[in-house]
């Protein structure tokens, strides 16, 4: 079962720890290392082989938030492209995703993880479903509710 590691500019890692705890109380604990403004990365890579070597078993997928970025940077550092990899652009449900299918090969894992995230991503028509009935309101002359 591959450990999951979040390395994100704070307080992002840390939140999307909680999503995955509330949502899968029974999985593993994902680690989560909250990169401040401030923080040398020698120091962010020194926590991040800590926590990735408590949670590799024997492999491990590391999500990060933005490509190039110190996070990202650090990742990097830690992936050696067999045991560790790395995926930048995490989001709620590409996490949802790693957690699911953590038990996969590492490959598979991240072919999920990533697919997840862009399909949990799409745009949002701005009106209510046809389905909905609505009461007009006090200045709709005709009563009319066109959609």
């Amino acid at each position: 079962m591959a450990g999951l590691l979040i390395i994100a500019h704070a307080p992002l890692a840390t939140a999307l720890q909680a999503v995955a705890g509330h949502v899968f109380p029974s999985e593993p604990a994902v680690a989560a290392i909250d990169v401040t403004a401030d923080a040398a990365p020698e120091q962010v890579e020194q926590m991040a082989r800590e926590a990735l070597g408590a949670v590799a078993d024997p492999e491990a997928l590391v999500l990060t938030d933005v490509f190039g970025a110190t996070p990202c940077n650090v990742a990097m550092r830690l992936a050696d492209g067999h045991h560790v990899r790395v995926v930048a652009g995490v989001n709620v449900p590409m996490l949802w995703r790693a957690v699911t299918y953590r038990r996969s090969p590492l490959a598979a894992l991240i072919e999920r993880a990533v697919s997840g995230a862009a399909q949990g991503v799409m745009q949002l028509a701005p009106s209510r479903p046809q389905t909905q009935s609505s009461t007009p309101g006090r200045h709709d002359q005709d009563g009319t509710q066109d959609q």
